[in-house]
């Protein structure tokens, strides 16, 4: 018998967004990552809102919120806070019950910008990994190094000169402007939408963009990120990042450290060795190295150029799968911000499988 195509609104569910969700989900294991690492940062919450007043976005759901936007490669906020209105999979991750309404796109934002002044994301990313049985997946004798351009949320158009000596557009807001002929650099530019970003190109034949500059750092053993940070684009921003993030890492026993030919530079490598760790870096065979036979001989040089691919591959999923490069924000800050916090996210991915491993 056919069944009658009647829509019943039922007045009450019995039916919880804990019910909903497979037992099997991906996402349960992240959860209980995450809870954990934010019951760590409680204390921290805590020193950034007010005794008194009209209670506010729980930090704990806008951070759950936001890592669902990295593992969902959400394009906004607003599409964001759409799909937690009716996505019950979103509701039951974030904390919200079914009937329990959701927040305004503009409060949301507003609340997350609370969370970039107490740099919550980088605290968040090393709560994950300070977590007991992740600290015991993680190597601290071999690790590799590397970064990447970040397009800006920002048009080439927007790239005027400091000075303001430069002829008006014509043709309106949006109008066409012609860059032929015509030198630009960030000491006499900038950009109106977003100051902090740089004009860099990768390589040589490749076309000049407004970015900013990431950097990952990343163990061997199973190829987890130990630290992320972004900065302005430059030449030298890559060997600097790495020998900060590196300082952050290395103990009193040696250890190595994998990268390309774009850290084979005489200053690093010894600024390397100096933190007692032998840099295991790709030779630049068009100048002469710094790198020399000494240190490729060994089998362990050969290791780490292997496991380069590694961090590459987690470069891709921050820029493309992680969402990342959709979202519209401006400032070293607040990339930066979210920078670290898909960083996080792209460890979250990784960890059910390596604990279930162990």
């Amino acid at each position: 018998m056919r069944g009658g195509d009647v829509r019943t609104e039922g007045l009450f569910s019995y039916v919880s967004c804990e019910g909903r969700v497979p037992g099997d989900h991906p996402l349960r294991r992240i959860l209980s990552l995450v809870d954990a690492a934010l019951a760590a940062l409680s204390g921290e919450f805590a020193k950034l809102y007010a005794p008194i007043g009209r209670p506010s976005i729980p930090p704990e759901k806008l951070l759950r919120a936001l890592l669902l936007q990295a593992f969902y490669s959400v394009r906004s906020e607003r599409q964001l806070i759409e799909q937690l209105d009716y996505n019950l999979l979103f509701r039951w991750f974030t904390g919200l019950g079914i009937d329990d309404p959701v927040w305004d796109v503009t409060v949301f934002t507003k609340n997350r910008d609370r969370l970039l002044d107490g740099d919550i994301a980088a605290k968040f990313f090393r709560s994950v990994l300070g977590q007991p049985e992740i600290k015991a997946l993680l190597s601290d004798e071999h690790f590799t190094v590397d970064g990447t351009l970040i397009d800006a949320w920002a048009s080439i158009k927007s790239f005027r000169r400091k000075d303001g000596d430069e002829p008006p557009a014509r043709g309106g807001r949006n109008a066409e402007r012609d860059f032929h002929g015509t030198k630009r650099s960030n000491d006499s530019h900038a950009s109106t939408t977003d100051p902090d970003a740089r004009l860099l190109r990768k390589g040589r034949g490749k076309e000049a963009r407004l970015c900013h500059m990431g950097h990952l750092l990343m163990e061997n053993r199973n190829g987890l990120i130990v630290d992320a940070l972004l900065t302005p684009a430059s030449g030298t921003a890559e060997r600097e990042a790495a020998e900060l993030m590196l300082g952050r890492q290395t103990g009193r026993h040696r250890a190595t450290l994998g990268a390309d030919k774009g850290y084979d530079a005489a200053a690093f490598v010894a600024a390397v060795r100096g933190l007692n760790v032998t840099p295991h870096i790709a030779q630049n065979t068009s100048r002469r190295s710094a790198i020399d036979g000494r240190t490729t001989r060994h089998p362990g040089y050969a290791a780490s150029q292997r496991t380069r691919k590694r961090i590459e591959e987690a470069f891709g999923w921050i820029k493309t799968t992680g969402g990342f490069r959709k979202t519209r924000h401006r400032g070293t800050a607040r990339v930066g911000w979210m920078f670290t916090l898909t960083a996080a996210a792209c460890n979250l991915i990784r960890l059910p499988k390596l604990l279930e491993a162990t």
